[in-house]
């Protein structure tokens, strides 16, 4: 399987149309179209399902699709780290991050590194901890930023000095804004829309004392601000983390802390055994640094 051949089913997968693929990669659209037909006899698979103006992938056309972006993106990296490895400290270091606040320790690191090395550059990827997880094992990540309450035993990792606090996002004129805290009790009967990773980690059922199906939790996310327009509207109080949203005096939504305290501490990691270019290298030390002073 040719990596030209990758590339070009990705296009017509993301354009859904051959002929805009075509011109999305400069070649002819029988010539798009042939290699397609060759990927699939080579496969002995059908990946697409032709329309008059619209192509479809089929099962086996998603499952390609999402290899195909793994590998292109594996490749790349691999292609970046060497053709920067006889200079000197350059190319990319890719980073998943949790959403929290300990981000300016990173933040700092990148500064740091690109005032001395203004050749580095960062790639940041915003997803929760099941999607860090899921990169940082194939590959397509350096580092990791996990938020969580206990340290990962997967990972190499250096703990961040910064922890966040469990709280609500609820809109200002809410009867519970009016509290300085949260209880379990406050929120009984309340709609609730929680984040994907502590829903499918199950991290806030001790804190209720209850199951989760014993809660009216009526949405999931992922970006605190997509939830946060959710609670602008009404749908529910939000649970996430504190100074994830700047929040003005006079906006239209508060936060309120819970009680009693619910914490998660910030864990830098990277797979052990990884090998990292120069880059990723120092990148790991500034750190490091950071962190043990």
């Amino acid at each position: 399987m040719e990596f030209r051949a990758l590339k070009y089913f990705l296009a017509v997968a993301k354009t859904g149309n051959i002929t805009h693929a075509a011109d999305q990669v400069y070649v002819s659209q029988p010539a798009l179209s042939r290699q397609l037909m060759d990927l699939e006899e080579n496969l002995g698979v059908k990946l697409l399902e032709r329309g008059k103006r619209h192509t479809v992938l089929t099962e086996a056309g998603y499952l390609l699709k999402k290899r195909a972006e793994e590998i292109l993106t594996l490749m790349d990296k691999t292609m970046d780290e060497l053709s920067h490895a006889k200079e000197g400290v350059s190319g990319s270091v890719r980073i998943g991050c949790g959403e929290t606040a300990g981000m300016r320790t990173v933040a700092r690191a990148i500064h740091d590194i690109r005032s001395q090395f203004p050749h580095v550059r960062c790639h940041l990827s915003s997803m929760d901890g099941s999607g860090v997880r899921e990169r940082l094992d194939r590959g397509m990540l350096d580092f990791g930023v996990l938020v969580q309450p206990d340290p990962p035993k997967d990972y190499e990792h250096v703990e961040i000095d910064h922890t966040d606090l469990w709280g609500i996002l609820m809109r200002r004129d809410s009867p519970l804004a009016v509290l300085e805290k949260i209880t379990p009790d406050d929120l009984a009967g309340q709609p609730l829309v929680i984040s994907r990773q502590a829903f499918e980690n199950h991290e806030l059922e001790s804190w209720f004392a209850k199951e989760e199906s014993e809660l009216d939790i009526v949405a999931t996310y992922t970006l605190i601000y997509n939830a946060s327009l959710l609670a602008e509207e009404g749908v529910g109080c939000v649970f996430t983390l504190d100074r994830l949203l700047n929040l003005p005096p006079d906006g239209p939504l508060v936060f309120r802390p819970l009680f009693p305290q619910r914490i998660c501490r910030i864990f830098f990691v990277w797979k052990r055994n990884q090998v990292f270019s120069k880059a990723a290298s120092l990148f790991r030390e500034k750190i490091i640094q950071i962190t043990d002073n």
